[in-house]
């Protein structure tokens, strides 16, 4: 009977689980490559050419600086990209053989140290004992755990640092068009300038705003920010390029 109830108890948890859908953000990752690629493609392109404006040169030159240094930043901030991963992939590996030599030379301790993560979470003597005896039957498992819970480190995508190259390059590039957009439809550098603050700035809000819904953070506080922060810097180049001139 105990056996009976036990059984009918698990078909009940998996209809609950069937039933019940979580709705969790599980793309940060890309979601940090592409806030790090269009906050600098809009803030670094935008002031470059707000300071070349500052300096009286005509709109083409201003546009072909302008996608030079796109092109340079875009891979520039995609190669940082790919191996800040290729970091955090190596030092997982490290630490994953670490922890399972560990495992083969000192098993009681790591059983304790298992017993000890447990406890941690309100889980008494008489409750983690079983859990852990288990584990120690499941190596795999207990490495998983150890990594997971005594080092805080989740197992990389193996694609992942090619994957972040190319997500923060091309955010990059799209970001850093939106401020050089004028001088191609405006030959006069002077008016180009104007329209690149009005679109850019625009761009920056609503990027911000975006970013402030996906991070958590207040979303106009967010857009605020961020403009303030473009604002800052094209005004810099500007008046520094004037002062250069002048």
């Amino acid at each position: 009977m105990a056996e009976n109830g036990r059984l009918a108890d698990l078909e009940k948890q998996k209809l609950l689980l069937q039933d019940h859908e979580e709705k969790h953000f599980t793309s940060s990752e890309v979601v940090r490559d592409i806030i790090i690629g269009v906050s600098d493609g809009l803030t670094v392109p935008f002031a470059l050419a707000a300071g070349l404006s500052g300096a009286d040169v005509s709109s083409s030159i201003i546009l072909v600086a302008g996608i030079a240094e796109v092109a340079a930043g875009a891979i520039s901030m995609g190669l940082g990209g790919y191996l800040a991963a290729k970091s955090e992939e190596d030092h997982y590996n490290r630490e994953l053989k670490r922890e399972q030599d560990e495992i083969i030379r000192v098993p009681d301790i790591e059983a304790a140290e298992c017993a000890e993560i447990l406890a941690q979470y309100g889980v008494e003597s008489h409750e983690y004992e079983p859990v852990v005896n288990a584990l120690r039957r499941n190596p795999q498992a207990w490495l998983d755990f150890m990594m997971k819970f005594e080092l805080g480190l989740e197992k990389p995508n193996p694609m992942r640092a090619l994957w972040s190259a190319l997500t923060i390059a091309v955010s990059y590039v799209v970001g850093g068009m939106v401020p050089l957009m004028p001088y191609v439809a405006i030959p006069i550098a002077d008016r180009a300038v104007m329209a690149s603050v009005v679109i850019t700035l625009v761009a920056l809000l609503i990027f911000g705003y975006v970013k402030g819904r996906f991070t958590g953070n207040q979303p106009f506080n967010s857009a605020l920010q961020t403009a303030l922060i473009g604002a800052i810097a094209s005004a810099a180049a500007y008046s520094i390029a004037k002062l250069v001139r002048a």
